[in-house]
């Protein structure tokens, strides 16, 4: 059983926080504060910690390492209801897991929690690796996804800079991968970073790595990803994101091949192939000023083009029927196939999530369908009108229609409601908002 500890001198949030973490399947112990929480460490082995940062005997920023002597192996989130960037870059520092606000952010704890879990159970040997893409991973026989492979193949024998551009969810970290497989550098590590995720400051350090003693908490040296990456590939998803002060430091690397880490004096020299994804539009980002033009041409030395799912539309019966197989051999269910006015519905969809949104729809097809996926079983956006005889008039209303969808996607996930709002593509607070409109028992 995953437990978890929440740490929180407010009883009100204490007992709100525990009450969504036991909704989840999960064991919760909950204290006030720092020497309640060491004597739960201590007595019963905790996988993750949510930790208020400022509390009555202690600073949950510094508390971390008090966490981490006791129980080496949790992980900690920190929060707070006053979130700053100097606070969050130094929970990072001393070993939290994430840092997150109270409030706007609560629609992020639980599935922080999950990957908080995910990364525990991965250091316990008990999820299997991700298998590795291939270009034998990739789906699709159009023109256009046969031209993309084939420039694919080619630049991975070189080790030039390569750009990736794309709508969102159209596959470009899979070629980023299967480039990297491809390439003379597989036996070396591929690191993905994406550039929307972090602020300058930390992103800086990421990239850079520092010394100790560069600022406040930096006790002992840090490698930064290029260097964990030498020899190897760095992926810089979300490229057009990065902060324009930064783009000078990367284009230096690219074009010498040495960077200087933050608090050094001497340059550090990597060998690292660079390639890039992005969904932006990056010459206009340029005539906006905010994406460097040199750096643009270093990075688009060779440019691979992923279409749109909406633009080889021949392509989505065999990703659905792949989508399909495999999430029914992981939910063990027989699953007969698909109904032609099914698969006409996915073609004529508009897809604008790309593949990740068929695979998305694929998932929550399969949970709810009873043998053979039905028009009925999309998503309402998806379906076809409904033709109901005089009488039923309620059977228009889409809150019938939607509340009955709900609660069999709940019912499938036994009341996961994490899980739940991930099928139905919402966002969590949403769910439980329609859970108490529509008065849905589990």
């Amino acid at each position: 059983m995953i437990q978890l500890l929440v740490i929180d001198d407010e009883e009100p949030i204490r007992k709100l926080l525990s009450r969504m973490i036991e909704l989840e399947g999960y064991s919760v112990f909950q204290v006030a504060d720092c020497q309640s929480a060491l004597k739960q460490l201590q007595q019963h082995p905790i996988d993750v910690v949510l930790c208020d940062v400022f509390l009555p005997d202690g600073n949950g920023v510094d508390f971390i390492f008090d966490i981490k002597k006791v129980s080496p192996e949790s992980e900690v989130i920190l929060l707070t209801a006053h979130g700053n960037i100097p606070d969050g870059v130094q929970a990072i520092k001393n070993g939290a897991f994430d840092y997150i606000t109270k409030g706007d952010d609560n629609r992020k704890i639980i599935p922080i929690i999950k990957r908080a879990i995910e990364e525990v159970e991965r250091r316990k040997g008990q999820l299997v690796p991700e298998v590795a893409y291939s270009f034998d991973s990739i789906l699709g026989d159009s023109d256009e996804m046969k031209h993309a492979v084939c420039m694919a193949k080619k630049v991975a024998e070189t080790d030039v800079p390569t750009l990736i551009t794309g709508e969102t969810g159209t596959g470009k970290e899979v070629f980023a991968h299967a480039i990297h497989q491809a390439s003379d550098r597989s036996k070396h590590t591929i690191v993905d970073i994406n550039c929307s995720a972090f602020s300058k400051d930390l992103m800086e350090s990421e990239l850079f790595g520092y010394k100790a003693g560069a600022f406040t908490g930096a006790v002992k040296d840090k490698k930064g990803l290029f260097e964990v990456a030498n020899h190897g590939t760095l992926f810089l998803d979300e490229i057009g994101e990065m902060p324009y002060e930064l783009q000078a430091r990367l284009l230096r690397v690219l074009e010498s091949g040495e960077y200087i880490k933050v608090g050094d004096t001497k340059p550090t020299k990597v060998d690292v192939r660079i390639i890039s994804a992005t969904n932006r539009d990056l010459k206009r980002e340029i005539e906006r000023g905010n994406f460097r033009e040199d750096l643009f041409f270093r990075l688009s030395v060779f440019q691979i083009h992923l279409p749109p799912l909406r633009e080889r539309r021949e392509d989505i019966e065999v990703l659905a029927s792949t989508f399909l197989k495999r999430f029914s051999d992981k939910q063990k269910r027989k699953i007969a196939g698909m109904t032609p006015e099914f698969l006409e519905a996915l073609k004529r969809a508009e897809w604008k999530g790309n593949i990740r949104e068929l695979k998305n729809v694929m998932e929550c097809s399969s949970i709810v369908c009873d043998g053979m996926l039905t028009v009925e079983d999309l998503p309402l956006d998806l379906q076809h009108p409904v033709h109901v005889e005089k009488g039923n008039s309620d059977e228009f209303e889409l809150a019938v229609i939607e509340k009955k969808h709900i609660t069999k996607v709940l019912q499938y996930t036994h009341g996961n409601k994490t899980e739940t709002a991930r099928l139905l593509k919402i966002g969590l607070a949403t769910l439980y908002r329609k859970i108490e409109t529509y008065q849905i028992m589990i």
